[in-house]
Protein backbone atom coordinates (compact mmCIF):
# COMPACT_ATOMS: atom_id res chain seq x y z
CA UNK A 1 0.00 0.00 0.00
CA UNK A 2 1.25 3.48 -0.61
CA UNK A 3 1.55 5.70 2.79
CA UNK A 4 2.52 9.13 2.94
CA UNK A 5 5.34 9.87 5.64
CA UNK A 6 3.60 11.82 8.67
CA UNK A 7 5.78 14.83 8.14
CA UNK A 8 3.86 15.11 4.39
CA UNK A 9 0.40 15.28 5.66
CA UNK A 10 0.72 18.97 6.26
CA UNK A 11 0.77 19.01 2.37
CA UNK A 12 -1.94 16.96 1.74
CA UNK A 13 -5.02 18.62 0.31
CA UNK A 14 -8.23 18.58 1.96
CA UNK A 15 -10.53 15.71 2.48
CA UNK A 16 -13.86 14.78 3.64
CA UNK A 17 -14.60 12.62 6.66
CA UNK A 18 -16.31 9.07 6.16
CA UNK A 19 -19.93 10.12 4.91
CA UNK A 20 -21.81 11.47 8.18
CA UNK A 21 -25.44 11.51 6.32
CA UNK A 22 -26.12 15.03 7.57
CA UNK A 23 -27.44 16.41 3.68
CA UNK A 24 -30.44 15.24 4.79
CA UNK A 25 -32.95 17.77 3.90
CA UNK A 26 -36.25 17.09 1.80
CA UNK A 27 -35.60 19.39 -1.75
CA UNK A 28 -37.83 21.46 -3.16
CA UNK A 29 -41.21 19.91 -5.04
CA UNK A 30 -39.38 21.13 -8.34
CA UNK A 31 -36.26 19.91 -7.54
CA UNK A 32 -37.03 16.36 -7.17
CA UNK A 33 -34.09 13.93 -9.32
CA UNK A 34 -32.58 17.07 -10.54
CA UNK A 35 -29.12 17.65 -10.37
CA UNK A 36 -28.37 20.55 -7.71
CA UNK A 37 -25.05 22.17 -6.47
CA UNK A 38 -25.45 22.35 -2.63
CA UNK A 39 -23.21 22.12 0.95
CA UNK A 40 -23.65 18.60 1.28
CA UNK A 41 -22.77 19.46 5.17
CA UNK A 42 -19.54 17.48 5.08
CA UNK A 43 -16.00 18.85 7.30
CA UNK A 44 -12.91 19.14 5.69
CA UNK A 45 -10.22 17.06 7.64
CA UNK A 46 -7.06 16.51 7.23
CA UNK A 47 -5.95 13.02 7.42
CA UNK A 48 -5.78 10.63 4.24
CA UNK A 49 -6.38 6.78 4.20
CA UNK A 50 -2.66 6.37 2.89
CA UNK A 51 -1.48 6.91 6.01
CA UNK A 52 -4.24 5.45 8.21
CA UNK A 53 -1.50 4.58 10.66
CA UNK A 54 -0.68 7.46 11.36
CA UNK A 55 -3.92 8.61 12.80
CA UNK A 56 -3.36 8.19 16.52
CA UNK A 57 -1.10 11.11 15.90
CA UNK A 58 -2.27 13.62 14.55
CA UNK A 59 -5.04 14.67 17.38
CA UNK A 60 -5.69 14.04 20.67
CA UNK A 61 -9.35 13.60 20.09
CA UNK A 62 -7.88 10.43 17.57
CA UNK A 63 -6.10 8.23 20.10
CA UNK A 64 -8.57 5.57 19.73
CA UNK A 65 -7.06 5.24 15.89
CA UNK A 66 -4.51 4.05 18.01
CA UNK A 67 -5.12 2.74 21.42
CA UNK A 68 -9.05 1.23 21.16
CA UNK A 69 -9.18 -2.03 21.68
CA UNK A 70 -12.33 -2.93 18.87
CA UNK A 71 -11.02 -0.73 15.74
CA UNK A 72 -12.33 -1.11 12.45
CA UNK A 73 -12.07 -3.14 9.62
CA UNK A 74 -10.74 -6.30 10.20
CA UNK A 75 -9.87 -9.77 8.29
CA UNK A 76 -12.33 -11.74 8.23
CA UNK A 77 -12.23 -15.69 6.67
CA UNK A 78 -14.55 -18.84 6.59
CA UNK A 79 -12.16 -20.48 9.39
CA UNK A 80 -13.94 -18.44 11.73
CA UNK A 81 -17.31 -19.72 10.95
CA UNK A 82 -20.30 -17.40 10.49
CA UNK A 83 -22.91 -15.92 13.15
CA UNK A 84 -25.30 -18.04 14.19
CA UNK A 85 -27.29 -15.54 16.36
CA UNK A 86 -28.27 -11.41 15.70
CA UNK A 87 -29.98 -11.87 12.86
CA UNK A 88 -30.96 -8.58 11.26
CA UNK A 89 -34.97 -8.36 10.35
CA UNK A 90 -34.90 -6.04 7.39
CA UNK A 91 -38.52 -5.78 7.38
CA UNK A 92 -38.55 -1.84 8.60
CA UNK A 93 -36.63 -1.09 5.00
CA UNK A 94 -39.76 0.17 2.58
CA UNK A 95 -39.67 -0.18 -0.64
CA UNK A 96 -39.26 3.63 -1.87
CA UNK A 97 -37.08 5.64 0.20
CA UNK A 98 -36.35 10.02 -0.76
CA UNK A 99 -32.67 11.17 0.00
CA UNK A 100 -29.77 12.79 -1.74
CA UNK A 101 -27.45 10.94 -3.90
CA UNK A 102 -23.86 12.42 -4.51
CA UNK A 103 -20.21 12.01 -3.69
CA UNK A 104 -19.06 11.61 -0.24
CA UNK A 105 -15.39 12.64 -1.13
CA UNK A 106 -14.57 9.27 -2.12
CA UNK A 107 -17.08 7.72 -4.19
CA UNK A 108 -20.82 7.12 -4.62
CA UNK A 109 -23.26 7.80 -1.67
CA UNK A 110 -26.58 8.40 -0.14
CA UNK A 111 -28.60 10.11 2.72
CA UNK A 112 -32.36 9.59 3.17
CA UNK A 113 -34.31 12.50 4.28
CA UNK A 114 -35.63 13.27 7.72
CA UNK A 115 -36.87 16.05 9.74
CA UNK A 116 -34.00 17.50 11.97
CA UNK A 117 -33.56 15.69 15.23
CA UNK A 118 -35.99 12.58 13.95
CA UNK A 119 -34.67 9.54 13.26
CA UNK A 120 -37.32 7.40 13.73
CA UNK A 121 -38.65 8.34 10.78
CA UNK A 122 -35.95 6.71 8.39
CA UNK A 123 -35.74 3.10 7.61
CA UNK A 124 -34.73 0.25 10.03
CA UNK A 125 -33.46 -3.22 11.09
CA UNK A 126 -33.81 -4.95 14.45
CA UNK A 127 -31.37 -6.85 15.83
CA UNK A 128 -32.31 -8.78 19.33
CA UNK A 129 -35.17 -6.37 19.67
CA UNK A 130 -33.26 -3.00 18.73
CA UNK A 131 -34.33 -0.80 16.15
CA UNK A 132 -31.42 0.64 14.36
CA UNK A 133 -31.98 3.66 11.92
CA UNK A 134 -30.36 4.04 8.21
CA UNK A 135 -29.16 7.24 7.52
CA UNK A 136 -27.72 6.17 4.14
CA UNK A 137 -25.09 4.68 2.61
CA UNK A 138 -21.56 5.08 1.24
CA UNK A 139 -19.01 3.32 -0.50
CA UNK A 140 -15.58 2.70 -0.13
CA UNK A 141 -13.06 1.53 -2.81
CA UNK A 142 -11.61 -1.01 -2.49
CA UNK A 143 -13.44 -3.07 0.27
CA UNK A 144 -12.56 -2.35 3.84
CA UNK A 145 -12.51 -5.88 5.04
CA UNK A 146 -11.39 -8.77 3.85
CA UNK A 147 -12.33 -12.56 3.46
CA UNK A 148 -9.77 -15.21 3.19
CA UNK A 149 -7.18 -12.67 2.46
CA UNK A 150 -9.05 -11.68 -0.40
CA UNK A 151 -10.11 -7.48 -0.96
CA UNK A 152 -13.47 -7.16 -3.14
CA UNK A 153 -13.37 -3.86 -6.03
CA UNK A 154 -15.52 -1.71 -3.30
CA UNK A 155 -17.84 -2.27 -0.13
CA UNK A 156 -20.78 -0.70 0.67
CA UNK A 157 -21.78 0.57 3.74
CA UNK A 158 -25.51 1.16 5.64
CA UNK A 159 -25.08 3.18 8.46
CA UNK A 160 -27.62 3.08 11.06
CA UNK A 161 -27.92 5.18 14.18
CA UNK A 162 -29.97 4.92 17.39
CA UNK A 163 -33.24 7.04 18.04
CA UNK A 164 -31.40 9.76 19.49
CA UNK A 165 -28.79 9.99 17.14
CA UNK A 166 -25.77 8.12 17.91
CA UNK A 167 -24.11 6.15 15.69
CA UNK A 168 -25.03 2.70 16.56
CA UNK A 169 -24.27 -0.23 13.47
CA UNK A 170 -23.27 -0.67 9.99
CA UNK A 171 -24.46 -3.11 7.70
CA UNK A 172 -21.60 -3.54 4.80
CA UNK A 173 -21.57 -5.77 1.82
CA UNK A 174 -18.54 -6.15 -0.65
CA UNK A 175 -18.88 -5.68 -4.61
CA UNK A 176 -17.46 -7.09 -7.09
CA UNK A 177 -18.14 -7.23 -11.38
CA UNK A 178 -20.08 -9.99 -12.20
CA UNK A 179 -21.87 -10.68 -15.93
CA UNK A 180 -25.53 -8.87 -15.33
CA UNK A 181 -26.32 -5.25 -14.18
CA UNK A 182 -27.19 -5.49 -10.19
CA UNK A 183 -30.64 -4.07 -9.98
CA UNK A 184 -29.91 -2.05 -6.88
CA UNK A 185 -27.23 0.06 -8.74
CA UNK A 186 -29.52 0.67 -11.84
CA UNK A 187 -31.81 2.55 -9.71
CA UNK A 188 -29.08 5.57 -9.93
CA UNK A 189 -28.08 7.64 -12.60
CA UNK A 190 -24.46 7.68 -13.76
CA UNK A 191 -22.28 8.32 -10.20
CA UNK A 192 -20.90 12.18 -8.87
CA UNK A 193 -17.32 12.10 -9.41
CA UNK A 194 -15.34 12.24 -6.32
CA UNK A 195 -14.14 15.61 -7.13
CA UNK A 196 -18.00 16.78 -7.51
CA UNK A 197 -18.26 16.68 -3.67
CA UNK A 198 -20.69 20.05 -3.71
CA UNK A 199 -23.09 18.40 -6.86
CA UNK A 200 -26.64 16.32 -5.08
CA UNK A 201 -29.22 14.77 -6.83
CA UNK A 202 -32.76 14.04 -4.84
CA UNK A 203 -33.85 10.60 -5.83
CA UNK A 204 -35.82 7.79 -4.84
CA UNK A 205 -34.98 4.15 -3.93
CA UNK A 206 -35.23 0.82 -2.59
CA UNK A 207 -32.61 0.23 0.42
CA UNK A 208 -33.68 -3.82 0.32
CA UNK A 209 -32.81 -4.54 -2.78
CA UNK A 210 -29.01 -4.55 -2.20
CA UNK A 211 -30.08 -7.15 0.48
CA UNK A 212 -31.97 -9.26 -1.85
CA UNK A 213 -28.62 -9.65 -3.85
CA UNK A 214 -26.66 -11.04 -1.13
CA UNK A 215 -29.36 -13.83 -0.41
CA UNK A 216 -31.08 -11.79 2.57
CA UNK A 217 -28.43 -11.55 4.51
CA UNK A 218 -28.87 -15.09 5.52
CA UNK A 219 -25.02 -15.82 5.74
CA UNK A 220 -22.82 -13.13 7.74
CA UNK A 221 -20.38 -12.47 10.33
CA UNK A 222 -20.53 -9.55 12.92
CA UNK A 223 -18.51 -8.23 15.56
CA UNK A 224 -17.67 -4.94 17.94
CA UNK A 225 -16.15 -2.18 16.11
CA UNK A 226 -15.38 1.19 15.00
CA UNK A 227 -15.81 4.00 12.33
CA UNK A 228 -13.15 3.42 9.78
CA UNK A 229 -12.11 6.54 9.92
CA UNK A 230 -11.02 9.79 12.51
CA UNK A 231 -11.65 10.13 15.18
CA UNK A 232 -12.56 5.72 14.62
CA UNK A 233 -15.19 5.79 17.67
CA UNK A 234 -16.08 2.64 18.88
CA UNK A 235 -19.27 0.79 19.91
CA UNK A 236 -20.25 -0.30 16.42
CA UNK A 237 -22.21 -3.48 15.91
CA UNK A 238 -20.65 -4.52 12.32
CA UNK A 239 -22.66 -7.06 9.80
CA UNK A 240 -20.36 -8.16 7.30
CA UNK A 241 -22.81 -10.39 4.54
CA UNK A 242 -20.79 -13.43 3.16
CA UNK A 243 -22.37 -13.22 -0.38
CA UNK A 244 -20.50 -10.62 -2.31
CA UNK A 245 -23.19 -8.39 -4.51
CA UNK A 246 -21.87 -8.38 -8.38
CA UNK A 247 -22.51 -5.96 -10.64
CA UNK A 248 -22.04 -5.57 -14.28
CA UNK A 249 -18.70 -4.69 -15.50
CA UNK A 250 -20.26 -0.90 -16.86
CA UNK A 251 -21.45 -0.24 -13.68
CA UNK A 252 -18.65 -1.27 -11.61
CA UNK A 253 -16.64 1.16 -13.55
CA UNK A 254 -18.99 3.41 -12.77
CA UNK A 255 -18.09 3.00 -9.10
CA UNK A 256 -14.69 3.25 -9.71
CA UNK A 257 -14.63 5.61 -11.82
CA UNK A 258 -16.22 8.26 -9.66
CA UNK A 259 -13.99 7.46 -6.17
CA UNK A 260 -10.88 7.41 -4.60
CA UNK A 261 -9.05 5.27 -2.53
CA UNK A 262 -10.81 4.81 1.11
CA UNK A 263 -9.63 1.55 2.47
CA UNK A 264 -8.40 1.95 6.32
CA UNK A 265 -5.05 -0.31 7.35
CA UNK A 266 -6.99 -3.15 8.88
CA UNK A 267 -6.61 -3.90 12.55
CA UNK A 268 -5.82 -6.37 14.73
CA UNK A 269 -8.39 -8.76 16.59
CA UNK A 270 -8.48 -7.66 20.37
CA UNK A 271 -11.75 -7.43 22.14
CA UNK A 272 -14.00 -7.81 18.53
CA UNK A 273 -16.28 -10.67 19.63
CA UNK A 274 -16.34 -11.67 16.34
CA UNK A 275 -19.76 -13.47 15.71
CA UNK A 276 -19.89 -13.53 19.60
Amino acid sequence: MFTIPLLLLSVVPQVFGCADHQNFMRPGHNEKRQLNISNTGRTPTYWAYEASFNWGKLSPDYHLCQDGTQQSPIALGLNQGLSLYHQPDFSGYPSEVLGNYYNWGYGPAFTFYREPGNYTSLPYMTVDGERMYMTGWHIHSPADHTVGGDRSKAEIHYVHYTADGHERAVVAIRLDPGREDSPFFAQFPPAIHFNDTSAIQNLDMDPMQAIREVSNFSEFWTYKGSLTSPPCKEGLQWFLARNILFTSRLQMQDILGASTFSARAEQEVWGHEVNV
